[in-house]
């Protein structure tokens, strides 16, 4: 197997790991509730593990950063596949992103701190919602192109079985967290969005798992095979 290929794996099982950073919050006493709080809560910039989460997402989108790049090189030029690489870069720059910019504090603690930025376009008041809103759908991107290039034309029977059950769960995390939000109460945010996450890392590391195990050789560059 080309090396790259084993290091683009390495570096999405790690990353897909260190994305999974905040299950931490159950053995670190962060003063948050985990059914009502967001994870970008975790890293406000008046908590007390802001440093250690804020590490772990910035190592994260470094490495997928680094498995976009080399993955962009060492597989097939498919549609489909480059999709996928690109996606990664993004989501990798804007999960960076979001530990460099981090909320400000948090309302549960501090009865200063605005719950939601006011005006037009909040995204535009608070870069960190912006950054978080690009990764998820970075993410997202990442998922469904590598998910349908395992039924295209790639031999990755794990993203084929267990990929599609990781990408289902997280959708329907996705769908009660966004409906949730507009509905009177609370309804497990927290919850819904760590199951989002936890989704997201899984997928990462079963893409990681499915690149080593099921890649064949890259066609050569002339290959007609389908795009």
């Amino acid at each position: 197997m080309d090396i790259r290929r084993v290091v683009v794996a390495i570096c999405l099982i790690l990353a897909g790991l260190l994305y999974s950073a905040w299950v931490a919050e159950f053995f670190l006493d962060t003063g948050l509730d985990p059914t009502t709080s967001f994870l970008s809560e975790l890293d406000a910039r008046d908590q007390p593990y802001r440093e250690f989460f804020s590490t772990a997402d910035v190592v994260t989108g470094s490495l997928m950063i680094v498995a976009a790049v080399l993955g962009f090189f060492a597989t097939a030029r498919r549609r489909l596949v480059v999709t996928g690489w690109v996606a990664s870069g993004i989501f990798g720059i804007a999960t960076i992103a979001d530990a460099k910019l981090p909320l400000e504090c948090v309302a549960a603690d501090d009865p200063s701190c605005p719950i939601e930025p006011s005006g037009l376009f909040p995204q535009l008041h608070h870069l960190h919602a912006l950054t978080s809103t690009i990764a998820v759908f970075a993410i997202f991107t990442v998922m469904i192109a590598f998910t349908l290039a395992a039924f295209r034309y790639e031999p990755y029977p794990l993203l084929r079985t267990l990929g599609v059950a990781v990408l289902a769960v997280t959708t329907l995390a996705t769908a009660w967290l966004l409906i949730a939000d507009n509905l009177p109460g609370d309804h497990g945010l927290g919850v819904a969005q760590r199951v989002q996450v936890g989704g997201m890392s899984a997928y990462l590391v079963v893409l990681g798992c499915a690149l080593r195990l099921g890649a064949c050789p890259s066609p050569p560059p002339n290959s007609t095979g389908p795009r």
